[in-house]
């Protein structure tokens, strides 16, 4: 999600990983900051190994979705915004299968699809520390209502994601959007695993 002061928010929320169910915030500030507010120092390192960051905050992570509305609370983040009915892209996504999703050879088919449709989105490519990593987009619906503050600060409507963020190989859609992933990480030489 953009916000009109700038600032542009990755909401992560897992309900399944290697970490069991996790929910962290990647926040780009307007002056080009990168911050990560993770809830543990586990998820923290293995996030900030692959992407980067110029600041890493552990902090506690609440969402909490009620109907089509998400609340979220980060350390010094409150963020709430409600998602609209899905487009037809949305429609097509939800007929992928939770299968299909997972595997590498899909994401590396629809990745061109995704560039010329959603500019900035990649759906695979290198990460940090040597790994690569693949999505597999499994819904998309668009944020239609935001409220956020930083540190007391009003961060403002919402807005477009731009400029891109920078946290990975590629952005988010440049329209606000909630989207569902099925995220693989391939780990490289340096992980040490």
């Amino acid at each position: 999600m953009g916000t009109v002061s700038g600032t542009r928010l990755v909401v992560g929320h897992w309900p399944r990983s290697p970490y069991g169910a996790f929910s962290d915030v990647m926040v780009e500030r307007p002056d080009g900051e990168r911050l990560l507010l993770a809830p543990t120092e586990e998820t923290a390192e293995f996030i900030r190994s692959t992407y980067t960051f110029d600041t890493v905050l552990v902090v506690p992570v609440r969402v909490a979705v009620q109907g089509d509305t998400w609340v979220v609370a980060a350390g010094l983040l409150d963020l709430r915004f409600t998602v609209g009915r899905r487009g037809p892209l949305g429609v097509l996504l939800r007929a992928v299968p939770g299968g299909l999703a997972r595997r590498p050879a899909w994401s590396a088919l629809i990745d061109r699809p995704a560039r010329l449709f959603l500019a900035g989105v990649r759906t695979r490519g290198s990460a940090g520390g040597g790994r690569r990593e693949w999505y597999g987009a499994r819904d998309l619906r668009p944020v239609v209502a935001l409220s956020a503050t930083y540190d007391g600060h009003d961060l403002g409507a919402c807005a477009p994601v731009e400029p891109p963020v920078r946290f990975g190989f590629g952005s988010v859609p440049r329209r606000p959007a909630l989207t569902r992933v099925t995220t693989t990480v391939e780990l490289g030489p340096k992980s040490g695993e």
